[in-house]
């Protein structure tokens, strides 16, 4: 597999464009956009992010793709992970299929990339607070 710095999604060229070149899409990207749509399904808490992801909030840089990796295999085929969270009473199967459904389609129509994976590693429950628990 390629070196993250150096991997890139091919998008297909459109019939009969050829000779207008070729185009790239950088993994951060498609790790943006499945980022989003990951979060605007009904029932997802959060996403999972690393430490630099949670300082570069605390000082109010919103970070998309956190959660979210995006890779090519090594026959070209293009998978996305997303660990993320879901809220407490949701069905955990239907929010996980609701987000493979949202990533799958949002890539597609902002790319035309097919995704070949899409992997959801549901990491917590998130229960509702009130505000005398705060």
């Amino acid at each position: 597999m390629a070196d993250k710095a150096t991997q890139t999604f091919v998008q297909p060229t459109p019939f009969g464009k050829e000779e207008l070149g070729l185009i790239e899409v950088a993994p951060e990207v498609i790790e943006v956009i499945a980022g989003i749509a990951t979060t605007e399904v009904e029932g997802v808490a959060a996403t999972r992010g690393n430490f630099a992801s949670g300082v570069a909030e605390r000082f109010g840089k919103k970070v998309h793709s956190k959660g979210v990796k995006a890779t090519i295999s090594d026959n070209g085929d293009i998978i996305i992970d997303v660990y993320c969270s879901v809220k407490y009473g949701y069905s955990i199967p239907k929010v996980a299929k609701d987000i493979q459904t949202a990533i799958r389609q949002a890539i597609f129509n902002m790319t035309s990339i097919d995704t070949n994976e899409v992997n959801i590693h549901i990491t917590a429950i998130q229960f509702e607070s009130t505000k005398e628990q705060e």
